[in-house]
This record gives C-alpha cells, structure tokens and sequence, in this order.
C-alpha cells in the first residue's frame, strides 16, 4: 500500500442533478487514495451522491474524477447494504465472481475476508437474518474481499445501534492502520473526531471547507462551518 500513499483522487467540478434538483455543484477536490477522510454537512448537501460519483455509480454530469498514476481499485459500501438471499460467504462469493475472480479461488478469499471482519461463524447463516451490526461487517467483508486500496463509505454506523457502531469503527480504523485508504461520510461530529485526518464540510452541493481535521475543529475558516460546529441549523 505504500505505493498508495502519495496518491490521489483529482475531482475536477463535478456536477450533478438527480430528479431535476442540482445535487453537486462544481465540486473540486484533490482526495488521498491513503489516509482517513471523513465528508461531513447537514442532510441534502450531497456527501452521498458525491461518494457514488468517485466510485462511478453517478457518472457525474459535467466534471470528471481522475487519478494520479492508474486508478486506484475503489470499492463503496452503503447505509443499508443490500443483501442477497443466500448465506453470508455466498454474498462475499458473488461480489468475487461479479469481478471477474476465478471460481477456484473465491471460496478460500470470502472465508478470509469474513474472518477478518469476524463473522467466521456466521458464514453458512442467511445473510439476511443476520443483524443489523453483522450485515454492516458481511458489507465491509464484501468489500475488502475485492482488494480495495480506497473504501468509500456511507454513514457506516448511522443504523446501528452504539456496540455494533463502535465494532465496525474500530475495524475501519484498523484497516485504515494497514494502508487501506477510507473516505467516509458521517452526519455524527464525534465519530469524525475519532476517524478523521482530514475534513471535508459540504453544504448545498458544495464544498465549504476541506482541511485537517484539527485545524477544522479548533479554527473553522467559515461561518457556514462554524454553524456547522455550534449546531446549527443550516438552510
């Protein structure tokens, strides 16, 4: 992953509109495939749509997203993941087959990755009976098992409730210490006090600041931010 440090995602004024309303507008930003950036704003500003237009879900309508070198291997986890009808390891199975991973080798991967998020136990149980904390894990499972060097995620813990939230936190972190870059977006101001490096604030499809994380919380540079800060409400 060290490749990857140096790295970046180069967002050149992306803008988007879903259902006639102007959802991204002209979004620039220079993103770390490495590191910890967690996207931050009220709700309508646009932090998920902006996380599906990097990955390429939401080709964006004017603007692009390149890379510095090869494009980094992206790999985008939501909210509320959708899960097949079938077991656990089967749905990290899928995921493996759907990227073109050879069927000999997608069995020994899936077991690994669900090992990793600890849902060994749970790989023969149906996926969709699981709870809400471990079908969040069978997500991130399903994403890591594609060898991400970024993880983009949307409010990975606003369902959960605070045990299962914290578990998923402290496995993000720790594939963040292993060199696998998390850009995550989060509507909760302590959890971004915990994960973030880095500070990205939108706010009507923009975006208002972008920073270190300290330098954010201690001095915000606007008073869109500043608001922000103090909780208040944003129109």
């Amino acid at each position: 992953m060290a490749e990857s440090a140096a790295r970046r995602l180069l967002l050149r004024g992306l803008g988007l509109r879903l259902g006639g309303v102007e959802v991204l507008r002209d979004v620039s930003l220079e993103l770390p495939v490495a590191g910890r950036t967690v996207i931050v704003g009220p709700n309508g500003a646009g932090k998920s749509t902006l996380l599906q237009a990097i990955h390429g879900m939401l080709p964006p309508e004017s603007g692009r997203v390149d890379a510095e070198g090869p494009r980094p291997r992206l790999a985008l986890v939501f909210q509320r993941p959708a899960m097949l009808r079938r077991s656990a390891l089967a749905n990290v199975e899928h995921a493996l087959a759907i990227a073109g991973v050879p069927a000999g080798a997608r069995v020994a991967r899936a077991r690994a990755a669900l090992e990793d998020v600890g849902l060994g136990y749970a790989a023969d149980r149906p996926a969709r009976r699981l709870s809400g904390g471990e079908q969040q894990r069978l997500a991130i499972a399903r994403a890591q098992s594609l060898e991400p060097e970024c993880l983009l995620l949307d409010e990975p813990t606003a369902s959960l409730d605070p045990a299962a939230g914290a578990a998923v936190e402290r496995h993000l972190l720790a594939l963040a210490a292993r060199g696998i870059g998390l850009v995550m977006t989060t509507h909760d101001l302590a959890q971004a006090r915990r994960v973030a490096q880095r500070i990205v604030l939108m706010h009507r499809g923009r975006v208002v600041e972008d920073g270190p994380a300290d330098a954010f919380f201690a001095s915000p540079r606007t008073d869109v931010a500043r608001r922000f800060l103090a909780g208040d409400w944003l129109e």
